[in-house]
């Protein structure tokens, strides 16, 4: 089983443009003590949604730092703005090693878009951000969250190989579709411990339930 866990915003939580969004910006002492948590865990992985530029400036250099890898998820309608990943930035990104994936157009939820809106937010975006980063973008995350069933179908229509959600619990590692636990202001590297040691545990019990039920059969 695989811990996923997002990131959104590190330190100064006054670049964030989104009401409410700076319950998701953690202190960048926190962002630090999580990596140093995780960075001998191979059943946890990062991501970085949004596009903030604290993404360059503090995320990058720590993950280099400790040898540890994440995938960022770019506002495709926000790459010129300020405070937000441009081009130069997704490029410096992937030199170091990172995935770059989709987080639509302009971060609004996908469930129940319009054809013209489905074009911008899934397949628009994509090819922005794959001309801004200089290769392939593969994953996508769900903008908030929010998805039902017609979406996924569109999703696996346009071959995207995984799908990310905000969805808070253990993710099997070869899912298409990926549970994920956000990180918000009120976390502390005693949380995420507790999250990472328990659900893990959790996880591996019900794989060792589900296989003495099948032995017993």
């Amino acid at each position: 089983m695989t811990i996923n866990i997002c990131f959104h915003g590190i330190g100064d939580s006054s670049r964030e443009r989104e009401a409410g969004g700076e319950r998701y910006w953690i202190e960048r002492d926190v962002f630090l003590a999580v990596l140093d948590e995780v960075r001998e865990r191979p059943d946890v992985r990062l991501s970085f949604d949004d596009g903030n530029v604290s993404d360059i400036e503090t995320g990058l250099p720590a993950l280099v730092e400790r040898g540890l890898h994440a995938t960022f998820f770019p506002i495709a309608g926000r790459l010129e703005e300020s405070h937000s990943l441009n081009p130069s930035d997704l490029r410096a990104l992937r030199a170091a090693g990172m995935e770059i994936g989709t987080h639509g157009w302009a971060h609004v939820p996908w469930r129940g878009l319009n054809t013209q809106e489905q074009q911008r937010e899934l397949v628009d975006a994509r090819e922005a951000l794959a001309e801004a980063s200089g290769g392939r973008i593969d994953d996508a995350a769900l903008p908030l969250g929010r998805y039902d069933r017609r979406l996924l179908a569109q999703l696996r229509h346009r071959e995207y190989r995984t799908v990310f959600s905000s969805d808070r619990y253990p993710a099997r590692s070869s899912a298409w579709l990926q549970p994920r636990y956000s990180l918000t202001a009120a976390d502390t590297v005693a949380t995420v411990r507790h999250l990472i040691t328990d659900r893990a545990r959790l996880a591996d019990l019900r794989s060792r339930t589900r296989s003495a039920v099948k032995r017993l059969r």
